[in-house]
């Protein structure tokens, strides 16, 4: 079946931000199109693309909204079918790398050279390897043909 449409608002889309968001929306429903979801899943994000075409006529609301449900179906059609964007893996292991190899890292050669002020050494240690794993891992969604072609 076909996902709907977003309606878009006259004084909205002058704003730069919003016609963004609304074209990146429009090629996320075109690539999921082409993937033939099942109906339910299909249906959900037609109720997403209801709550946008319903919002009011005022800008920040229009914005507000078309954010809020492009997050709730990326993350609906990660979870069910681990679709994900381009780099996603890359910034979310680049922040986990920062932080959970990162820091104990830093800790080690601060504590080791006996002087805290190398704390930040691990952090840009830390966040090359999330960066590695995390282009590892987009090279093995793209083989499996898991990646929607959106930033």
């Amino acid at each position: 079946m076909k996902i709907e449409e977003i309606q878009p608002k006259e004084n909205a889309l002058k704003d730069p931000k919003v016609s963004k968001l609304f074209e990146q929306l429009n090629s996320i429903f075109k690539l999921l199109e082409e993937r033939n979801l099942p109906q339910e899943t299909v249906d959900f994000i037609n109720k997403e693309v209801e709550k946008i075409n319903n919002t009011e006529d005022d800008m920040y609301k229009f914005r507000k909204q078309m954010l809020s449900s492009q997050l709730v179906i990326l993350n609906t059609i990660q979870k069910k079918f681990k679709l994900v964007t381009k780099n996603y893996y890359k910034n979310l292991w680049m922040v986990l790398g920062l932080s959970a190899f990162g820091i104990p890292l830093g800790l080690v050669f601060s504590y080791s050279l006996d002087n805290l002020a190398f704390i930040g050494i691990g952090m840009p240690i830390g966040m090359v390897l999330g960066i590695v794993v995390g282009t590892m891992m987009d090279k093995k969604a793209i083989e499996q043909n898991r990646v929607l072609d959106v930033k």
